[in-house]
């Protein structure tokens, strides 16, 4: 189920670009995929952001913050992606290699991780200037750019830890990141 009452607050809180409401469009994978593992039965609202890939990082990062006022009335908001995601270096033989990841793969994972770890947001916002290993580890925004937002809603106060860390047919992570 959908909430038309979440959406419009959501709506008003955002200042920094103007927010369109479609209550047709159904939720993507991204959104659909994570939340039906967290909520099987269907039975919390959703509202699903479409983000603007043609916007730079910092640009989704200051987005993300305004979204903090929901985090803090208790809406859960998950961002869903890959760290590393680069379908046109999959090795699709490797798929069932548990933990295969190319050098390069692993190399901007653990880079990431330890970033996430130390709250360096900035360094990962910048990704596009991190070297090969990154440039390699995110070619497209589309699955990166949902971390920014995760990060951006993070308190000072905050404990963040990473499970499910794997990396799957040598160029994709499965890296979960929790912000509590």
């Amino acid at each position: 189920p959908g909430s038309p009452e979440l959406a419009e607050e959501t709506k008003k809180i955002i200042q920094k670009t103007e927010i369109g409401l479609d209550h047709h469009w159904g939720l993507d994978h991204g959104a659909w995929s994570v939340i039906k593992h967290l909520y099987p039965k269907a039975d919390v609202p959703v509202i699903q952001l479409s983000l603007d890939y043609t916007k730079p990082p910092q640009y989704h990062y200051a987005l993300a913050k305004e979204l903090a006022a929901l985090r803090r009335k208790g809406v859960l908001i998950v961002g869903s992606g890959n760290m590393v995601h680069n379908l046109r270096m999959v090795a699709w033989d490797k798929l069932n290699v548990s933990g295969f990841g190319f050098d390069w793969a692993l190399e901007a994972s653990e880079k990431m991780k330890q970033m996430i770890l130390d709250g360096n947001h900035s360094e990962l916002t910048n990704y596009n200037n991190q070297g090969k290993a990154f440039q390699l580890a995110v070619p497209t925004p589309e699955h990166f750019l949902p971390l920014i937002y995760t990060l951006a809603l993070q308190d000072k106060n905050d404990a963040v830890s990473l499970f499910n860390d794997k990396a799957i047919a040598g160029s994709l992570t499965m890296t979960s990141v929790l912000i509590e």
